[in-house]
């Protein structure tokens, strides 16, 4: 009879509860299918670009060309399953865009509501202004876009969710240990007591779960992507994983161990119904005693005499303890440590020591470095500069050099501090290449660097700007005329 009444309670709150959550989880999908930038940015944006041509095409106007062609109604089945579609042959659009990429587009498992969210981001898909202002009027910057490191990310998500796995066997375990203690007949009288504050805490546990349960939902649910084949782009992964995903996954264990905390003192709690206190204490003092002796290995008080040392001075004598076992097992470690360390860095040289990590470093760096440059259509040093004609260039040289070069040289370049630009005199030559050597490096005369201040086509602009400004009287020639 009790045991009904228990059970009673808890179905109720476990019901209630139950109710909440999936409320909860039923508006936060319905919030998250309206939320068409973060279901672009899950499911489109490895292949295709709002505002121009990528993997896929530019989608800016998808819709309208759809609706043109009287096929609004099948985009949805496009977004879906495209394969069967274009089998189908009732869709121009499809045949006409299915030989856009070599590979075929993977069909998207969206509502018609997370589609028109997706489609209604699209249409209103206003470019985002670069918050770095540019130096020089008619400078171009191009944009800095952060992407996640997916390689590390994803080895991420493997641990946290291994980690998960491991925190629900061990919820699974203590579950089954409780329920083992809650069918004993020494503590059923302790739980009728007890019965209201555990219903009521599993409640509170119950609840956690499930609003960080949402919070995860609602963060990952469209947030994992995968490559399918010959869609990964060089250096990703099958899964991507987003940095919010890694966020939340991480919410999610520490709820876990919330969880598994709980569960751990309840089963203390009735432990201690079952135990008497005086035999939980004494029991505690045994176990700290064990411990004691595998960490120390001391000798008990009574056995003493049999390790006292013969010296003694002054009434005081030495007793022969050994060494703290701990202390040993460091020093063990250490050896191996060290033998394993000299094989792997002096004999086999399977890793690399210091001086030489660092060099790899620094050329990976380069490389990854002259890959941006690259990129960003930056790949211009002092060995490929080349002399810049066009208005705009020469213009926005001109901006660069009334910013940062005309308190040494002047307005006009005539010289100040620094020589005359526009004579035929040159310390370092004229050749475009030397001059942004010059400009980028700085030298030994006082010129400074600007390599931390101008980026390289900015650097080959200044450098265009001051080959063709017009000769104009100044400072004395400085340097070796060059014909």
């Amino acid at each position: 009879m009790w045991r009904t009444k228990i059970i009673r309670t808890v179905m109720k709150s476990y019901i209630k509860t139950i109710a909440i959550i999936i409320a909860l989880f039923v508006g936060g999908n319905w919030v998250n299918a309206q939320d068409g930038e973060s279901l672009f940015k899950a499911k489109c944006n490895a292949c295709h670009m709002v505002d121009k041509n990528s993997t896929g095409p530019l989608l800016k106007g998808v819709l309208k060309k759809w609706q043109d062609a009287g096929e609004g109604e099948l985009i949805y089945e496009w977004v879906k399953n495209p394969e069967k579609l274009i089998t189908a042959g009732n869709s121009t659009m499809a045949t006409a865009i299915k030989d856009f990429s070599p590979t075929m587009m993977t069909p998207q498992e969206l509502s018609n509501e997370e589609v028109d969210a997706v489609l209604g981001y699209i249409d209103n898909y206003v470019k985002p202004v670069d918050p770095v202002a540019t130096p020089t009027p008619g400078a171009s910057v191009s944009a800095v876009t952060f992407v996640p490191n997916y390689k590390s990310n994803l080895n991420l998500f493997y641990f946290l969710l291994t980690t998960m796995v491991f925190i629900f066997l061990a919820i699974y375990l203590m579950a089954n240990s409780i329920k083992t203690l809650i069918n004993s007949d020494a503590i059923k009288n302790k739980l009728m007591e007890k019965s209201s504050e555990s219903g009521n805490g599993l409640k509170n546990v119950l609840m956690l779960i499930g609003m960080f349960g949402l919070l995860a939902y609602t963060n990952t649910a469209s947030a994992f992507t995968y490559n399918g084949p010959g869609m990964a782009q060089e250096g990703q992964p099958w899964l991507l994983i987003e940095n919010s995903d890694i966020y939340a996954l991480l919410t999610v264990n520490v709820v876990l161990l919330g969880v598994l905390w709980y569960l751990r003192n309840l089963f203390k709690e009735f432990m201690q119904m079952i135990i008497p206190e005086k035999a939980a204490e004494v029991k505690k003092a045994f176990a700290f005693k064990k411990l004691n002796k595998v960490l120390t290995d001391v000798v008990e008080i009574e056995d003493e005499q049999s390790i006292l040392m013969d010296h003694e001075y002054d009434g005081i004598r030495e007793l022969d303890n050994n060494l703290p076992p701990w202390w040993v097992w460091m020093f063990y470690a250490t050896i191996i440590f060290a033998v394993v360390y000299i094989f792997n860095y002096h004999i086999i040289g399977s890793a690399d020591l210091q001086l030489k990590a660092y060099d790899k470093e620094m050329a990976q760096s380069k490389k990854d470095i002259d890959v941006y440059l690259s990129k960003m259509a930056m790949n211009v040093d002092e060995t490929n500069a080349t002399l810049m004609t066009d208005a705009k260039d020469i213009a926005a040289g001109k901006g660069i050099f009334e910013i940062n070069c005309i308190s040494c040289h002047n307005p006009k370049g005539e010289g100040n501090i620094g020589p005359n630009l526009t004579d035929k005199f040159w310390i370092y030559g004229n050749d475009v290449k030397v001059l942004f050597k010059t400009i980028k490096l700085g030298t030994a005369n006082g010129m400074p660097e600007h390599a931390s201040k101008l980026n390289p086509i900015q650097i080959q602009q200044a450098a265009s700007y001051v080959l063709s400004l017009p000769y104009t009287k100044g400072k004395e020639p400085q340097g070796t005329e060059v014909k």
